[in-house]
């Protein structure tokens, strides 16, 4: 009706006069496009302000899980798309003979089956760790067994090491591994240096290795490392989640000090993996320690002569003098609490496995709490050579890794050093 009247008074529409049809659609494939790319950043503020706010307000804790698993799966997620070519050199950190880009890596639990491996490195994870898995297949425990505590950016998780097992887990990364070597074969590139199982440079991959329910609590973790040893760049024995009966009683002195002897010897009699070398072993403990049993932990991984300790897994405690969260039956759900509201507790684990490691080769990898430059910065000065994230990730987005990676650079230049110079700076 309305051009019916523009048409009668001799005027034409706005679209007619003043745009020209091919205009209108080149601008639509252009606005397409450039949303398009910006979507495809992870950079973009839409993931960390709308995409995962509907996300958590449409799915509960482990639909959400799934669901961010099966899109990193897939590859429908965005990239870091400066990755490769902006890395900056204050970031760099040598560990075990290898330069990682950055000191900031992915703890194990998000990616339990290896199924995103690809996907996180694209989002400027230097280091990720998948897992746990576990000899032989378990569902875990019964649902519902991960719960968001919102308002303070943390979770409680009770998921009980479920896993697909061993072989499920090999499969997949034979598969990725060779579908990878084929792809970097016909490309006659050349580098400076073994990719490594990552396929990425100055990038490692870590498996976290767990035990059965009802496994032998030896013989699960050497199996382990025969099995996935030769597809990762670095081995992580777990014996810190609260979640399955009697596992954290390995972080007895005595009990630890057999157990990581064992597993040193099985990686020693590994052939050499694809960085031409045998993997690091890391132990992964709780931290729910007093200082004398931190030093007890310290002493059993000097004496197995493993690489390096993960401190810490998640807490058993509820510090509600820290939460915001007032829903009692939820903060009282048992498993383990990560997120914002641990950092307290592991910062201070971290500090008191420095004060009986520094005389040591041992690599020390902070985790806990951490989702900021700053919070990065002050593992770094605590003796922490890189740092892990989780928690902080599913609240945040695809973004993190790049805001910590940007803020840690701009807090390292205001000091004048290098995450290097940083690292146990605490001790002074």
């Amino acid at each position: 009706m309305f051009r019916t009247a523009f048409k009668r008074s001799g005027m034409r529409t706005i679209q007619s006069s003043f745009i020209p049809r091919p205009l209108l659609i080149g601008g639509g494939v252009l606005a397409t496009l450039v949303g398009g790319l910006y979507c495809f950043d992870s950079r973009s503020a839409i993931h960390e302000f709308v995409l995962c706010p509907i996300i958590r307000a449409c799915t509960d804790a482990e639909q959400g899980h799934k669901l961010g698993i099966f899109c990193m799966k897939y590859g429908l997620v965005p990239k870091l798309l400066d990755d490769r070519t902006n890395n900056p050199k204050e970031l760099n950190v040598n560990v075990w003979g290898k330069k990682l880009n950055n000191p900031i890596g992915v703890a194990a639990g998000l990616d339990k089956e290896g199924e995103a491996i690809d996907s996180l490195f694209d989002l400027g994870f230097s280091y990720v760790e998948i897992g746990s898995v576990t000899p032989e297949p378990q569902p875990g425990n019964p649902q519902p067994r991960f719960f968001r505590l919102s308002r303070d950016e943390a979770v409680i998780n009770r998921y009980g090491f479920n896993s697909s097992g061993h072989w499920n887990v090999v499969a997949r990364l034979k598969l990725r591994l060779n579908k990878l070597l084929g792809k970097f074969e016909t490309s006659n590139s050349s580098v400076e240096e073994p990719f490594g199982n990552s396929f990425q440079n100055g990038k490692l991959l870590a498996v976290n290795l767990g035990k059965n329910k009802f496994g032998d609590e030896v013989e699960d973790y050497v199996k382990g490392v025969h099995r996935l040893g030769p597809y990762a760049d670095v081995l992580v024995i777990n014996v810190s989640s609260p979640n399955t009966p009697g596992l954290r009683d390995l972080q007895n002195e005595s009990k630890l000090t057999n157990l990581l002897t064992t597993v040193v010897k099985e990686r020693n009699a590994l052939g050499t993996n694809a960085l031409g070398s045998k993997p690091p072993v890391l132990v992964k403990v709780a931290p729910d320690l007093s200082e004398i049993e931190i030093e007890s932990i310290a002493n059993s991984a000097k004496s197995a002569k493993v690489d390096g300790i993960i401190i810490s897994n998640t807490t058993i405690q509820r510090p509600r003098e820290r939460l915001l969260t007032t829903d009692d039956e939820l903060i009282s759900q048992t498993g383990g609490l990560s997120g914002a509201p641990l950092k307290p507790l592991s910062l201070q684990a971290l500090r008191y496995l420095r004060k009986y490691t520094k005389d040591s080769d041992l690599v020390l990898i902070g985790c806990g709490g951490i989702s900021s430059g700053k919070d990065a910065l002050e593992f770094g000065k605590a003796g922490a050579t890189f740092i892990q994230l989780y928690t902080a990730f599913a609240y945040k987005g695809p973004g993190l890794p790049a805001k910590i990676r940007d803020e840690l650079t701009l807090e390292l230049r205001k000091e004048g050093k290098t995450w290097e110079q940083i690292i146990g700076e605490d001790d002074k």
